[in-house]
């Protein structure tokens, strides 16, 4: 579940440091009742990172795939294996 704290929360800086650790996902910041800012760790702000990168190569690839862009699998490997003498 999502956490959800008040702006004046971030004056405490070490709790909210724990906070974002021990919740591994964003920790959502409200102004006068409203969405105003998002936080995280860094560990989950990597892995969010991870995948979104992971997502946009898969969307690139589906998009190769729908235009016909593709190679046979074997003829990728021989080619490889040609170039770096393997």
């Amino acid at each position: 579940m999502p956490r959800i704290i008040p702006i004046r929360d971030l004056k405490k800086t070490s709790e909210l440091s724990e906070l974002c650790r021990e919740a591994k996902e964003p920790v959502f910041i409200t102004k006068n009742g409203y969405g105003d800012m998002v936080i995280m760790s860094m560990e989950t702000y990597e892995k969010t990172m991870l995948m979104n990168d992971i997502y946009k190569k898969l969307d690139g690839a589906e998009q190769s795939i729908a235009k016909g862009e593709v190679v046979d699998g074997f003829e990728s490997i021989r080619k490889i294996r040609e170039k770096y003498d393997l």
